[in-house]
C-alpha cells in the first residue's frame, strides 16, 4: 500500500489545475486629476457573461471567444476590474475612491457605474473595452449623467501576458476618461 503513495501524490498533483494566473494589474499613475468631487463611490462593475469567468479568452478567426490554453484569471474579473478602476482613479484624482460597499460613515459625492458590453482580445491584436458608465449625485454635487466609452488597446501578444496587460492599460483609459468628465 505504501508503495502505491508517491503514484497517488503524483497523479493527484497532476490533476489539481495549476495553470498560471495573471492579474489585471493597471500601471504606475504619472499624473494627477484635480476633480470637483471629494469623494468617489465606484459600484460593482457590470462585465459581459462570457468575461465573468476565470477563463482568459482570446476571439479565434472565425470570431469565436476560446480559452486560452493554460491560463486563468488571478481573481474574479468582476471583482479584479471593480478594484483597478478604483484604484486607479484614487492613485490619479485627488479625490478618496473606494469600491463599493463605500466604507466611511458620510456618504460619497458621487457614485460611478460602469456597464461594460464587449471586453473581447480580438483575433486582429486589439483590445476592445465598450459599454456606458453612468455618475450619479444623490445630493448633486455634479450634474448626473450617462457617457459611453469604446476603447480599443493595441495587443502586440496574444499571449495570456499580453490580453491581461491590455486589459489593465484599458482599465486605465477607462479610469482617464472618467476623471477628465469630472475633471474642475
Amino acid at each position: 500500500m505504501f508503495r502505491m503513495l508517491p503514484l497517488v501524490v503524483l497523479l493527484v498533483s497532476a490533476c489539481a489545475g495549476a495553470e498560471p494566473r495573471y492579474l489585471i494589474d493597471p500601471p504606475d499613475v504619472t499624473g494627477q486629476t484635480r476633480l470637483a468631487v471629494s469623494t468617489i463611490e465606484v459600484r460593482q462593475v457590470s462585465l459581459p457573461t462570457y468575461a465573468e469567468g476565470s477563463d482568459i479568452l482570446l476571439e479565434d478567426a472565425d470570431g469565436a471567444l476560446m480559452p486560452v490554453k493554460s491560463a486563468a484569471w488571478a481573481d474574479d474579473p468582476v471583482r479584479a476590474v471593480t478594484l483597478a478602476l478604483a484604484d486607479q482613479m484614487g492613485r490619479a484624482s485627488n479625490a478618496t475612491v473606494a469600491a463599493e460597499p463605500w466604507p466611511l460613515e458620510d456618504s460619497p459625492d458621487i457614485s460611478v457605474h460602469v456597464r461594460v458590453t464587449a471586453m473581447v482580445a480580438r483575433a486582429d491584436g486589439t483590445f476592445d473595452l465598450t459599454g456606458q458608465y453612468a455618475v450619479s449625485s444623490f445630493n448633486k454635487v455634479v450634474r448626473e449623467r450617462i457617457s459611453r466609452f469604446d476603447i480599443s488597446t493595441p495587443m502586440p501578444e496574444t499571449t495570456p501576458t499580453g490580453i491581461a496587460r491590455a486589459t489593465s492599460q484599458s482599465v486605465t483609459a477607462l479610469s482617464d476618461q472618467i476623471l477628465t468628465a469630472l475633471r474642475r
